[in-house]
């Protein structure tokens, strides 16, 4: 934060459960998850600062465009085990899934599964480009990631008839949608709020957009839901930080893209 002083933040990975952890044990002034809240991690504030589209992927040479939600379902169950239950080719199915705590695997757990187990015949994965390697090199695979990790090596394909886009989630037409969430204690100090005002200024929203997902301000009303959204005051206006870091004293864990 070059324009209010010498402050500077350490940003460390491990996961959105991990994050929320840190917020509630006081290790991190700032929790970063990328699903909502669950549990005792209700007692913390979210600001939300972006949504994410989670895509659903398959190799490129797969026929296969479009599944419903029952039919994704299905397949994450090991109930539909061939392709050719969906418009695509007569070979069996390779579900690759993210690993429990990831917020990848949370929010598809919630909007998807609900209940359902996934198949203990997953092949499991613990970041989404090592989900996307899998699936760029196994015309069989389905999994899902980050629609900002979505490359030429794989194909999305659509929920519903709808494809994710940045336009589809902020209109609201795309379901797989997950917050992108800064998690604080009450009462948090004069420097976060000041980072998280950052957070949702023109500057930092345009960042996140080029990243792939979709800032706050640009979601049509009605859509993705905000779980006890907070607009933080800032003690200093709206800074502009460039290159700098936010760390009073504690550590700010976060899940990052890959999770």
């Amino acid at each position: 934060m070059n324009e209010v002083g010498n402050i500077s933040i350490n940003v460390q990975g491990g996961g959105s459960s991990a994050g929320a952890r840190a917020a509630l044990s006081g290790v991190a002034e700032v929790g970063m998850l990328s699903r909502d809240l669950h549990g005792d991690e209700k007692t913390l504030i979210p600001t939300i600062i972006a949504y994410d589209a989670i895509a659903l992927i398959v190799h490129p040479s797969n026929p296969c465009d479009n599944l419903d939600i029952v039919e994704i379902k299905s397949i994450f169950a090991e109930e539909i085990t061939s392709w050719s239950e969906v418009g695509g080719k007569a070979r069996k199915i390779h579900v690759v899934a993210r690993e429990e705590g990831s917020g990848t695997r949370s929010a598809f757990d919630e909007i998807i599964m609900g209940i359902t187990e996934v198949t203990p015949g997953a092949i499991v994965q613990d970041s989404n480009g090592a989900v996307r390697e899998i699936v760029a090199g196994d015309p069989s695979a389905i999994g899902y990631l980050s629609l900002g990790l979505v490359d030429k090596r794989v194909k999305a394909i659509a929920v519903q008839s709808v494809l994710p886009s940045i336009d589809t989630v902020a209109n609201n037409t795309y379901k797989l949608v997950r917050p992108m969430i800064l998690a604080t204690r009450e009462g948090p100090g004069r420097e976060v709020m000041d980072f998280i005002s950052f957070c949702l200024g023109e500057w930092a929203q345009a960042i996140l957009a080029r990243e792939g997902l979709v800032p706050v301000t640009s979601v049509a009303p009605g859509g993705p839901p905000e779980p006890g959204h907070r607009d933080p005051e800032p003690a200093h206006g709206n800074p502009g930080l460039e290159h700098g870091s936010l760390k009073p004293g504690h550590d700010g864990l976060e899940p990052g893209p890959d999770n």
